[in-house]
């Protein structure tokens, strides 16, 4: 975040107020923020922590993370595509060198995890987590 955030600063830093109202999308957002960092998706969605997918299972939260990975990387990858400014250009390499990086740490953890699960469980859950969670009733011995 901090590097984006210098990237938007350096970009910014020097605008005129003609600059601003040529662009009245980023007049719109220099009304609210001026030139401040507001985590938005570039449609103007605000980022909030509901973005943030966690559920406790191991295998599921992975693959979330390999998910946001990809997602990330192709944001970058749109971002090059856009940009002709070479130092820009270099940082958002960088971050995304990062994104596949990460990528590739996450797939190998994802990895270790299921070799370390049940193999015949095809869902790749702990069956450690279901123990004991039957009700009472249903543990009991039946009455002879």
């Amino acid at each position: 975040m901090e590097m984006v955030a210098a990237i938007v600063h350096q970009l910014t830093r020097n605008l005129t107020d003609e600059e601003i109202r040529a662009n009245p999308g980023f007049a719109a957002y220099f009304v609210d923020h001026t030139t401040g960092v507001y985590p938005t998706a570039a449609s103007g969605f605000p980022w909030t922590a509901a973005s943030i997918q966690s559920t406790g299972d191991v295998i599921a939260d992975l693959t979330e993370d390999l998910a946001a990975e990809q997602k990330a990387r192709k944001t970058y990858d749109n971002i090059l595509r856009l940009s002709d400014d070479p130092d820009v250009n270099n940082v958002i390499r960088f971050l995304r060198e990062r994104e596949i990086v990460h990528f590739q740490r996450f797939g190998e953890c994802l990895r270790l995890c299921k070799d370390k699960m049940n193999d015949k469980n095809i869902y790749f859950t702990n069956p450690a987590f279901d123990k004991g969670a039957a009700p009472k009733a249903a543990m009991s011995k039946p009455a002879e």
